[in-house]
């Protein structure tokens, strides 16, 4: 593909911490965006604020400060990785939706372009700027913006299930699904306002385990294991 969005969860980068950053981690994730990157696809990133906040899980904070503390976790997260992207010998570039000060650029799709055409990978932080949005919603939103050929979620587990494999041993994977599927079932893959804009904007995505070794080359470049839900 030419152009691919990365989803990876802010859980991933904490590894076996599973708070905060785990360097290693992350160097290893990092070595595979530039193994994609070489190969000639263009990659936009988003990242989850999981290892630092989950606002929803406060009974105190009102949704709206909850949700912006989120906002600024996946900004930290983003300026991380783009500087662990840096030292395996890649350009990068952080964009945001609303102004940082001189830590980021604000988002437009014709700067996003622009630096994609530099060979830049392009991370998109701060989610979609607005409350009540997951980063599942960003992800598919930035995806669209920048015309992507497809969503790639690395997650903790290797695909889309029929149920929780960590509950239920017999649960049942998908090799592919339809949208219209994951939606009816209530299977979660994203959350519910980012699966109708897949499924009205015709994005497809790739669902793998991030563990996996070597598993973000595997998937980007055909020996895919994981589940592809197509539109």
């Amino acid at each position: 593909m030419k152009r691919i969005l990365l989803k990876l969860s802010g859980e991933a980068l904490a590894g076996d911490k599973h708070q905060g950053f785990d360097e290693a981690t992350v160097t290893v994730v990092a070595k595979q965006i530039k193994e994609v990157v070489d190969r000639g696809t263009q990659v936009g990133i988003v990242i989850g604020g999981g290892n630092f906040w989950r606002g929803r899980s406060s009974e105190t904070i009102d949704r709206t400060k909850a949700d912006q503390i989120g906002m600024l976790a996946t900004v930290m997260n983003c300026i991380y990785v783009s500087e662990i992207l840096r030292s395996v010998g890649l350009k990068t570039a952080v964009l945001t939706p609303f102004e940082c000060g001189s830590m980021t650029k604000l988002f437009s799709k014709d700067r996003a372009n622009k630096y994609f055409e530099k060979n830049m990978v392009v991370l998109f932080a701060g989610g979609t700027g607005h409350p009540y949005f997951s980063t599942d919603t960003a992800t598919v939103l930035r995806a669209i913006e920048i015309e992507a050929e497809g969503i790639y979620l690395a997650k903790a587990i290797d695909g889309v299930y029929d149920s929780d494999p960590k509950i239920n041993p017999n649960a049942k994977k998908y090799d592919e699904i339809s949208i219209d599927e994951v939606i009816d079932k209530k299977l979660a893959v994203i959350d519910l306002t980012a699966s109708i804009m897949c499924m009205e904007n015709k994005m497809p995505m790739y669902v793998f385990g991030l563990n996996e070794e070597n598993g973000i080359v595997k998937a980007v470049t055909g020996d895919f294991n994981g589940t592809k839900v197509t539109v």
